[in-house]
């Protein structure tokens, strides 16, 4: 039975049309992925899905009677006034009734002078009451409100922090914990895993593998796709440029394998039709005036019935290669006693060795120093103690989270210009292009590129470097899935050596043969414990050693996780000043960066002042980039 279904559905704004003529249907229970390239239209349909949004006249959306719906958005609403907590509570209000109901016939069963049968009326009736209480949950909401804001990774000091004074990711944390308690029939979730570190991607996966509802999810984590869904609906861009849908069954891994097998079968169709017709053509022109002028004539009726088949689009997708340049000595990395971090040592370990050819992922949680790892190896960041060693004719090219190395005041063209030396102006356009950049996309200053462009403007650099050793941060980070894919494909055919920090575990799945764990131990002190093996391997060793309780969005009493110890109510109202004031820092640097690319923008040819306004642009994002690590120390 359908819950959702569609029929016709379109959405344009203005004279752009976003998509035509849909048709689908979601039934009780589907677990289905909704992907596609940035910009397809996917956000726009999952708010018609939800009720956010309608579609153009004509179209249809019929939801079935009863049923509920929870949208979660990629951003947060800011003014809220609640808490996290009191969002939390006001999940399970369909328990405030009967916890007023229970309440009064306490009240009547105090009074005094009732006759028997009174009494065990109000019993029988309380009883009642007190049974539906507690089949709801009634008894275990503060452990279930605990169990999914801990599960979510929201620090316990936020709890009872104004949602207005949080950031986006937590504010987007705290609303994905109110819709898991509500439990809707249907969950509509759009990027719930950008703000989640790995831990809470994990709670998250098991909450939405027992999930009983219907789910639709748009997400960039492959490997939280191949977890949680059974299907997918895949919005491909039409040659006229509005996006239709196609379906598929199984994880994400099998749409990736069926839409190969179905691409690779529309081309061989294609082209043995075109072959046919080319045939039939010569036949034709060679026959048509001569003694078989009438079977060219039948061929020629017949040829004008075929149905042409269009020639298949292939997705325009980046195109990348990664070159490993000379080749480097046998040691490629060594680390003695060193000890990482800035004014205080984040992490200390004995010792490391990298091997030429050795793919390594460093895994962790957020604020326990990987980044800063990364750097210190780099040279970018001395050691607070030890050392670290290079081998022969190693070669360094390093992909920045914040993509620090870009000047925001470059355009486009200058920055692969300046990537690499004897560069001609068409090869560097001609490279931008193979990295989806074409036109006037090339002379665009820096600072007004999203995310996925300055993703991909940093992979076309790091390209052209013939690196031996690369070092990446977070290289999937605001990519969209088909760029993921081949920078995947790219990596894996990478000949040089490898380190990389991610919470994608699908690249990680895919490229690591040994992992760099950084934990902390229980005094607190960050440690790195090398894993040679793959992550799946690690994961099963992990769960072996220490199998993980189920999570819920509704667990039992005995399976809510064990109370910290309180810190004084002094100090907890000091780290919430501090982190209220890091976080005030936070919001008038984000508010600067967006003056400042606008004032960029509106400077046009003016390169002195943009040169003095990239200048302005890189020294603030540097001191957000500080705030932010500030902010994360505090939290860990």
């Amino acid at each position: 039975m359908s819950v959702i279904s569609g029929v016709n559905v379109s959405k344009s704004f203005g004279s752009v049309d976003v998509f035509v003529g849909l048709t689908f249907s979601l039934a009780r229970g589907d677990k289905v992925a909704l992907v596609g390239p940035n910009g397809c239209g996917k956000t726009t349909l999952l708010r018609i899905l939800a009720g956010e949004d309608e579609p153009n006249s004509g179209g249809q959306v019929h939801v079935a009677r009863g049923v509920s719906r929870g949208y979660l958005a990629q951003t947060a609403e800011r003014s809220d006034p609640r808490t996290p907590w009191q969002l939390a509570q006001s999940a399970l209000v369909d328990l405030n009734p009967l916890q007023a109901r229970l309440a009064q016939l306490e009240a009547a069963l105090a009074q005094p002078n009732l006759d028997p049968a009174e009494t065990e009326a109000l019993l029988r009736a309380y009883g009642e009451v007190q049974h539906a209480f507690e089949a709801q949950g009634g008894y275990t909401v503060d452990a279930r409100i605990r169990r999914v804001l801990d599960g979510l990774g929201l620090p316990e000091p936020l709890w009872h922090t104004s949602i207005s004074a949080l950031s986006g990711g937590q504010r987007v944390r705290a609303f994905l914990a109110h819709l898991l308690l509500r439990s809707p029939d249907v969950l509509l979730l759009d990027e719930p895993t950008n703000h989640l570190d790995t831990a809470g991607v994990e709670w998250l996966e098991a909450c939405l593998q027992a999930w009983e509802g219907t789910l639709v999810v748009v997400s960039h984590d492959r490997y939280f796709l191949d977890e949680v869904c059974d299907q997918v609906w895949e919005m491909q861009p039409s040659p006229g440029g509005s996006a239709r849908l196609a379906f598929y069954r199984g994880s994400y891994t099998d749409y990736v394998q069926q839409r190969a097998e179905q691409q690779a079968r529309a081309q061989a169709e294609y082209e043995a039709q075109q072959a046919l017709i080319a045939k039939e053509t010569e036949y034709i022109r060679r026959n048509l005036a001569g003694q078989n002028s009438a079977q060219a004539k039948g061929r020629l009726r017949r040829l004008n019935r075929i149905e042409r088949l269009e020639r298949p689009t292939q997705q325009r997708a980046l195109t990348l290669r990664l070159e490993s340049g000379t080749r480097s000595g046998e040691r490629v990395l060594e680390a003695h006693n060193l000890v990482v971090g800035y004014d205080r040592p984040l992490l200390r370990i004995p010792e490391l060795l990298l091997l030429r050819g050795e793919r390594v992922a460093v895994v962790g949680p957020n604020g326990i120093g990987k980044t800063t790892l990364l750097k210190t190896l780099l040279g970018e960041l001395p050691p607070l103690a030890g050392e670290v060693r290079r081998g022969a004719s190693v070669r360094i090219g390093y992909f920045a989270q914040a993509h620090e190395g870009l000047d925001p005041a470059h355009t486009l063209l200058e920055s692969v210009l300046a990537a690499q030396q004897g560069l001609t102006l068409s090869e560097a356009r001609a490279w931008l292009g193979r990295f989806l950049f074409s036109g006037d996309d090339h002379f665009k200053p820096v600072a007004v590129l999203s995310g996925g462009e300055r993703g991909r403007l940093a992979l076309a650099r790091l390209a052209l470097q013939g690196a031996n050793l690369l070092l990446l941060d977070e290289p999937t980070n605001h990519l969209d899935i088909p760029s993921q894919e081949a920078l995947t494909q790219a990596l894996q055919d990478y000949e040089g050596t490898l380190v990389f920090v991610s919470h994608d575990r699908y690249l990680i799945a895919a490229l690591a043969t040994q992992l760099w764990v950084l934990e902390r131990d229980k005094q607190g002190e960050a440690h790195l414990t090398v894993f040679k093996g793959s992550y799946d391997a690690w994961r099963e060793t992990r769960e072996r050693l220490q199998p993980p309780p189920l999570p819920s969005a509704q667990p039992s009493p005995a399976s809510a996780p064990a109370q910290r110890l309180p810190a004084s109510k002094n100090a907890l109202r000091q780290q919430q000043a501090k982190l209220q004031a890091i976080e005030q820092t936070i919001q008038t640097l984000e508010a600067r960066l967006a003056s400042l690319s606008a004032e960029m923008q509106a400077a046009g040819n003016d390169f002195v002042r943009l040169r003095a306004l990239g200048e302005a642009y890189r020294e603030t994002e540097q001191a957000l980039a500080e705030a932010w690590a500030e902010f994360e120390r505090m939290l860990e």
